[in-house]
């Protein structure tokens, strides 16, 4: 077993705790004001799993040299980067300026473009695969998302989304739940430049669908053999399709 998984669709059992019907101007607000130490952040509240989770991410997508690979939600383009180690052409795309600015700062070396992720700037079949991490429960439509990054990948083509999820073990989720809501915001407050932004990702984490249901989400906008894969014993879950 390779530990991925398919099946149907089950609840969420958190309930919906916050608002997922950002619009784009306020998400595009939201990362400006947390871009300048974004990636420092994320190390730190994830303790460090965040690279272990790219490097994952990448693994999944199975990436050939020579292939074209899309990064929606890319940020300041560390996983772009990480995307392209595997030879492929990465090119990422963020709504935030702010993110694309440190980007282009801090890593001028990988294509970064201004795009959103329901309206892509790209013709439909440019990629071989593609892939959004910890950005498609912040877009404000969903399915909408999904069947935008089908659009744009060629018949055959892969995607894999990399996001929060729901832990297995019921003492552990109760743990990370906690850490969630009380210890994150605090340890956001010394190191992030904006903390109060971490206040609504905690919230919209634990509103987030689990994993059967997001993976159902995955199968309805025209991806199939779609399967799932518990990262940090369900912390992160790795969802992929092939575009039919």
């Amino acid at each position: 077993m390779d530990g991925w998984q398919s099946g149907g669709v089950s609840r969420n059992p958190q309930g919906q705790r916050a608002s997922l019907d950002k619009q784009p101007h306020e998400v595009a607000a939201m990362f400006d004001g947390v871009a300048e130490r974004y990636d420092l952040t994320n190390t730190v509240i994830s303790l460090g799993q965040d690279r272990s989770w790219r490097r994952s991410t990448r693994a999944a997508l199975g990436l050939r040299p020579g292939e074209r690979v899309l990064d929606v939600g890319a940020g300041t383009g560390v996983s772009t980067r990480e995307l392209a180690q595997s030879g492929a052409y990465a090119v990422g795309v963020d709504l935030s300026l702010g993110m694309l600015y440190a980007g282009k700062r801090s890593r001028p070396e990988v294509p970064l473009l201004a795009g959103d992720a329901l309206r892509l700037p790209f013709a439909d079949a440019s990629f071989d695969a593609v892939t959004i991490s910890f950005a498609l429960r912040n877009v404000n439509d969903t399915d909408a998302a999904l069947r935008e990054l089908a659009r744009v990948t060629r018949p055959g083509g892969r995607l894999t989304v990399c996001e929060f999820s729901t832990p297995v073990n019921p003492v552990f989720r109760t743990v990370y739940l906690s850490y969630l809501m009380r210890s994150l915001p605090a340890v956001a407050r010394a190191v992030s430049s904006n903390p109060e932004a971490y206040v609504y990702l905690a919230e919209s984490v634990r509103a987030w669908p689990d994993q059967a249901a997001l993976a159902g989400r995955v199968a309805s906008a025209g991806w199939g053999r779609v399967a799932w894969r518990n990262l940090t014993g369900g912390v992160v879950a790795l969802h992929r399709g092939i575009r039919e």
